[in-house]
């Protein structure tokens, strides 16, 4: 049984305080877009629809969301299950989800996410929808030491009585430091039948979607207030400095979990592992190391330190990847290294291979870029330069400093040497 029939996304804002053209809810967040953390909230509910209101920059979000499914692999239904709704005027919170009330499901409850609050956590979301099956209404709240904008939760003898936006609160009610997240679960027959009769009367002039909850109460239902254990799940994101706060929380659940799955991670403070990053027990991740979406690292692995590793490399079981070395769509394999201070992009490399040190795989021409091969137990000299296209075969040698210029074999099992490279040539025996 779904625990939500219908999870709204509000996804609107231009988030103009970040002083970007990009969408709020597109700004990077550990290798994706914020929206994606939000989409991932929404799919733990085994929702009916997700509906996205969308306003600013509205295709872009909608380019997004498309590109977010192909990511995590979404089906047929799911995406089926997507919908989305124009908020072209932004009047408030409650007109934009009045304007999504034609797409909802028709079984509750009807779940209102934020697009800017990617740190809620499953558990707290499945609380919510438990306690709205024993309610009429149930909200998230959190106890901030920085209210910072949120609407103050208002009790009585311990029951939720109401919220009070923060520009229309008394100086006692901005005192309070429970606050309300904006996180709702409703049944539908209450958003039908609330949401047409919401006014503007406020110094913001908009529909909030806070009143609600009350007026539920004021027609006798009950409404549940859950106060979240911990309060940075309720960090909002509306400048680059909540983004900033947002990510080392994010980022920190991503390296505990590859921590709790056998990955040695030798300093949590110094390592930076994007969303999408797939590391099999055994690997060890050395200190200043940064590893983007789409890497795949093998078994017993060692990563770092300064290591930087982009989308599209895959290392195998063994390899060695290590000081201020960058790999860019590599594919290096089992019990290959490269230690220090070398470029790999855009190569596959064999099993037992070693690149030494200053090792540069030249992978564009200014306009393409070109792949290049390196064979099983390749030995490629300090130095060289391997311009691609280029290969240097199964056993064979480049020596220091050489050149491979673009379109050059190198045979299997020969050396190499020189600017251009060139074979190297054996010595004549003494007579």
């Amino acid at each position: 049984m779904s625990n939500a029939g219908t999870v709204v996304i509000l996804a609107a804002g231009a988030g103009t305080r970040f002083l970007s053209r990009k969408p709020k809810v597109l700004q990077p967040l550990c290798g994706r877009p914020m929206l994606g953390w939000i989409l991932d909230q929404a799919r733990a509910l085994s929702p009916e629809r997700i509906v996205l209101v969308l306003g600013h920059g509205a295709d872009e979000v909608r380019a997004a969301v498309e590109v977010d499914c192909a990511a995590m692999g979404a089906t047929a239904a799911e995406r089926a299950s997507l919908r989305f709704v124009l908020q072209a005027e932004r009047k408030g919170t409650g007109h934009a989800v009045l304007l999504a009330l034609p797409e909802l499901a028709p079984s509750d409850p009807v779940v209102v996410l934020y697009g800017d609050m990617p740190l809620l956590r499953t558990e707290s979301l499945s609380a919510l929808c438990a306690a709205r099956s024993t309610a009429d209404a149930a909200i998230l709240t959190a106890v901030v030491s920085k209210p910072r904008g949120f609407g103050r939760i208002l009790r009585h003898a311990g029951e939720f009585a109401g919220v009070v936006e923060e520009q229309d609160a008394s100086a006692e009610q901005k005192r309070i430091t429970e606050v309300n997240l904006g996180v709702y679960a409703f049944a539908r027959a209450d958003l039908e039948r609330c949401l047409p009769r919401l006014t503007n009367h406020n110094t913001q002039g908009e529909y909030y979607l806070t009143d609600v909850p009350a007026m539920v109460l004021a027609a006798g239902g009950r409404v549940r207030a859950l106060e979240l254990e911990d309060e940075r799940e309720a960090i909002g994101v509306n400048t680059i400095e909540h983004l900033s706060e947002a990510r080392r929380e994010l980022q920190w659940r991503i390296l505990a979990a590859h921590m709790a799955r056998g990955v040695y991670i030798e300093d949590p403070a110094t390592t930076f592992i994007d969303h999408g990053v797939t590391i099999a027990a055994g690997a060890r991740i050395l200190p200043c190391t940064v590893i983007r979406g789409g890497v795949t690292i093998g078994a017993e692995c060692e990563v770092g330190p300064f290591t930087h590793l982009r989308a599209g490399t895959v290392l195998a079981a063994g390899a060695e990847v290590g000081n201020f070395t960058e790999a860019k769509n590599a594919h290096i394999g089992e019990h290959t290294k490269a230690k220090h201070l070398s470029y790999l992009g855009d190569v596959t490399i064999g099993h037992h291979a070693n690149i030494g040190a200053g090792t540069i795989v030249a992978n564009y021409d200014g306009k393409q870029k070109h792949r290049t091969l390196i064979g099983d137990r390749a030995f490629v000299g300090s130095g060289s330069v391997l311009i691609a296209p280029c290969q240097v075969g199964a056993g064979a040698l480049t020596g220091g400093g050489a050149v491979v210029t673009r379109n050059s074999n190198v045979p299997p099992g020969e050396a190499w040497v020189g600017v251009p490279a060139r074979p190297m040539k054996k010595k004549e025996q003494s007579s």
